[in-house]
């Protein structure tokens, strides 16, 4: 069969190798995966531009880039003339940069777009390394846009961005010059996870544990998605005394935490589970949903017309709200749709009817003593997180499984969206604490690595040797970046499924192996058994 494109950049990619056909598993048309390419390539075309002469970047240049990175994401951005649009500001970037040379006819190739053809057919290995470098990055490029939405920006995060890119481009290097920037990818990310914390913590303060009901009320609603507090915070103010709840949706979940959020009493609940649902979760309901960021899927005619996105998201048909933010048209469809005429109660995917939420650094921190008593006395034994991304490819049931079947005597973290396998779950407490501590989203991988680092130095030991195992579940490229980080710290056996990312070659994923002791997923009771020897 004719290959009609190629990307192999998430978990459910076709058959476990890529997508080539008319379009993707995500439902990406192959002309959307050839622009997406495009617009990769004119970013290393930006970044070879930038090589060498860093005075030269601006503003709208680290912009754009954040921008176009964001835009390749799994599940972010479908719409033609959103692709355009970036396509033509990454050439107008340039343009200012280097305006001389669009009036030089010389072939010097310094400032040529790349062709994503020699990534996608260069050897395996190498395919392999630019691979972790460009996805990890692209998740890191979503963080740092979250962050400079607040007015937050790190210098080194948005110079990274241009090396790695020039790496990508470079059809010379090996592996020697390849891995170190695959590692430094994840330093470089866990900047930017600092970066993201500090900016939601410093707007709307410190999460505390909240518990969220699953039952939505009487009247309008709107349904809120993604991982933006930003636009949360701007939908929540332009709602306020009009008789319309606000209920969030996958990673939004963990909004309900934020104190200067929590403070709006039409912030009510969470609605649906996990992103892979929304198709039959959304099928029905008589109210708006708003998509700040990924995962949206190819709406169904059913509610297409109750869709809207904002930022990077954009779908061809579905109305956009634009970066003045008026959010008039979701309100005005939250009033004629009129929500349900008596209240609805929902659950979570094993029957709970309410969720917790908050458990950031600063409050687990805030309980240290307590903790580090009960782990010295032995009425703690062992940590899990276990977290990442969802997905509806089978063999995600194995995180609940493996959650229910942890001991008493042990205290799972959890984060990003993979939680809703188990977030309604009651595992009950030990030692007066909750065993099932949702840390937040996917980006708060942040608290979990400051509470395991605190935790090293009480018990003046390294991370790799407290009583702490990671499970991970991935889909996107977010999952990519934050593993990066994980082994650029040096935590070792970690587990990660369902399955392993298709764009890991046998050779370097022996050398995670080596390196790190980095295994797939097994079955639960086996890989309890081995977690707690």
């Amino acid at each position: 069969m004719e290959q009609k494109m190629f990307c192999f950049q998430c978990e459910q990619t076709a058959g476990c190798k890529g997508c080539t056909g008319n379009s993707g598993v995500c439902g990406k048309q192959a002309g959307i995966a050839e622009m997406q390419d495009q617009l990769t390539g004119k970013l290393i075309g930006l970044a070879r531009t930038i090589d060498g002469n860093g005075h030269l970047i601006s503003h709208a240049a680290n912009q754009v880039v954040r921008e176009g990175l964001f835009a390749t994401i799994t599940n972010v951005n479908f719409d033609k003339e959103a692709l355009s649009a970036l396509l033509r500001r990454v050439d107008e970037v340039k343009r200012q940069i280097v305006p001389l040379c669009y009036e030089c006819t010389s072939a010097c190739g310094k400032n040529d777009d790349y062709d994503m053809e020699h990534l996608w057919t260069a050897g395996e290995d190498i395919r392999s390394l630019k691979s972790l470098i460009l996805f990890g990055i692209r998740g890191m490029a979503a963080y740092a846009y979250h962050a400079a939405v607040l007015g937050y920006t790190d210098p080194e995060v948005d110079r990274f961005f241009y090396k790695a890119l020039f790496a990508v481009g470079m059809e010379d290097w090996g592996m020697d010059e390849l891995l170190p920037i695959v590692l430094e990818v994840g330093a470089v990310n866990l900047k930017c996870m600092e970066l993201l914390d500090k900016a939601n913590t410093e707007t709307y303060g410190n999460p505390v544990p909240t518990e969220v009901s699953l039952t939505v009320e009487k009247g309008p609603f709107i349904i809120i998605s993604g991982h933006d507090l930003f636009d949360l915070k701007q939908l929540l103010e332009q709602t306020k005394d009009k008789g319309i709840n606000i209920y969030t949706h996958g990673e939004m979940l963990p909004a309900h935490g934020y104190p200067e959020l929590k403070k709006y009493p039409h912030l009510k609940g969470n609605f649906g589970t996990a992103w892979q649902n929304q198709q039959k979760e959304f099928a029905s309901i008589p109210a708006p949903v708003l998509f700040t960021t990924n995962c949206l899927m190819p709406p169904k005619t059913s509610y297409a017309d109750r869709v809207f996105t904002t930022e990077a998201v954009a779908y061809p048909g579905l109305a956009h709200i634009g970066p003045e933010k008026d959010f008039s048209p979701v309100i005005q469809k939250a009033l004629e749709l009129g929500g349900y005429p008596t209240a609805m109660q929902f659950t979570g995917i094993n029957g709970g009817r309410t969720v917790t939420t908050g458990f950031g650094r600063h409050a687990v921190l805030s309980v240290a003593d307590k903790v580090v008593k009960a782990v010295k006395s032995g009425v703690v034994k062992h940590f899990f997180l276990v977290g990442g991304c969802d997905g509806a490819k089978p063999g995600r049931s194995y995180y609940t499984e493996f959650v229910k079947q942890t001991p008493p005597d042990s205290i799972v973290l959890t984060l990003a969206c993979g939680k809703y396998r188990f977030n309604d779950l009651d595992l009950g407490t030990v030692a007066g604490l909750p065993r099932l501590m949702d840390m937040g989203q996917c980006n708060d991988a942040y608290s979990a690595i400051q509470v395991a680092v605190a935790l090293a130095e009480t018990f003046s030991c390294g991370v790799n040797d407290l009583p702490l195992s990671m499970v991970l579940s991935w889909y996107e490229q977010k999952a990519v970046c934050i593993l990066l980080t994980l082994l650029h710290l040096g935590i070792q056996n970690i587990r990660l499924g369902p399955t392993l990312p298709a764009f890991l070659s046998s050779n370097v994923l022996q050398y995670l192996v080596e390196h790190y002791h980095i295994a797939p997923i097994t079955t639960p009771k086996s890989d309890l058994e081995v977690m707690l020897k």
